[in-house]
């Protein structure tokens, strides 16, 4: 089509759908580059190059385009908007670990400030955690693993294992915390909990759960301040594990009925609906379930 408008991005520039500095970032997707080839989701320049739009006519046509399919007019349309957050509850500034914390909230209701719509308008709040835990960096971890035992935790993790992506890093392994987890679902305002990676975990025979927080000889289920939880030491319960591989299975009722029992048991211990389980590392590999808590 005619060239509408173009924008030239320097070397070394990283465009994404959440981040594009002095450019707008909303007009890459559907877009060439000076290549010919069709942009369709965030990436790396390697080397200058001109964004050209798709349009055969005049700028009208784009103006149209972004204003139909600007939030609001999807809102008004009844259409599904999915807003996603990177970091964890613990990193927010204002509720997390505090100085172990990133520099602008993680929560929920602040994505309604960044997407510019009213918080009443997110309905559904999803709370990604894993079936264990793991961490990146320094900062209190109470559940935190050492060793042989983390190491093998670590190499079966994740997708291809517990490495930063950047960085490679390995990351530290701990066993599920039951009382960070439920407050980080409390602050997020959750709706539902999606509970992943939980293939990873069936080569062990026993799986221990932290289930609580021992700060001063007392034994408390409630997140501590920052200057507690640095004393804090976990306790545990033990689950059995169910030894066998779970990757495949489409249906809830179908899993080992000890790996039913370890979702099941988390849930009670969270407060917080599991309403989706992850068991691989493909996107179709997720298992929808009722919970009694909805």
């Amino acid at each position: 089509g005619n060239i509408i408008k173009t924008t030239v991005i320097s070397e070394n520039s990283t465009v994404s759908l959440v981040e594009a500095p002095a450019v707008d970032y909303r007009k890459f997707v559907g877009w060439k580059d000076s290549d010919g080839n069709l942009i369709t989701e965030p990436f790396k320049i390697k080397k200058d190059i001109t964004l050209t739009a798709l349009y055969e006519d005049d700028p009208e046509k784009l103006k149209e385009k972004e204003r139909k399919e600007s939030i609001e007019a999807a809102i008004k349309a009844g259409k599904n908007i999915l807003l996603e957050g990177q970091l964890g509850s613990l990193k927010d500034p204002d509720h997390g670990i505090y100085p172990m914390v990133t520099s602008s909230s993680t929560l929920a209701a602040y994505g309604a400030i960044g997407a510019g719509i009213p918080p009443y308008e997110i309905k559904k709040i999803v709370t990604v955690v894993k079936a264990y835990s793991s961490a990146v960096g320094a900062g209190a971890f109470v559940s935190e693993i050492f060793g042989d035992e983390a190491n093998e935790l670590r190499t079966r993790g994740g997708d291809g294992g517990e490495f930063g992506a950047t960085t490679g890093r390995p990351r530290r392994m701990g066993w599920f915390d039951c009382v960070a987890s439920k407050y980080g679902c409390r602050i997020q305002g959750t709706t539902d909990v999606a509970f992943t990676v939980l293939d990873v975990l069936g080569y062990l025979d026993e799986i221990p759960v932290c289930v609580g927080y021992e700060i001063d000889g007392v034994v408390t289920t409630d997140f501590p301040t920052t200057s507690k939880l640095e004393k804090a030491k976990p306790v545990l319960k033990t689950l059995p594990g169910w030894k066998t591989d779970i990757r495949g299975i489409k249906k809830y009722e179908e899993l080992p009925e000890n790996c039913r029992k370890y979702i099941e048991f988390i849930e009670e211990q969270i407060g917080y609906p599991i309403t989706m389980v992850s068991n691989g590392p493909g996107r179709h590999d997720i298992i929808h379930r009722e919970s009694k808590l909805k």
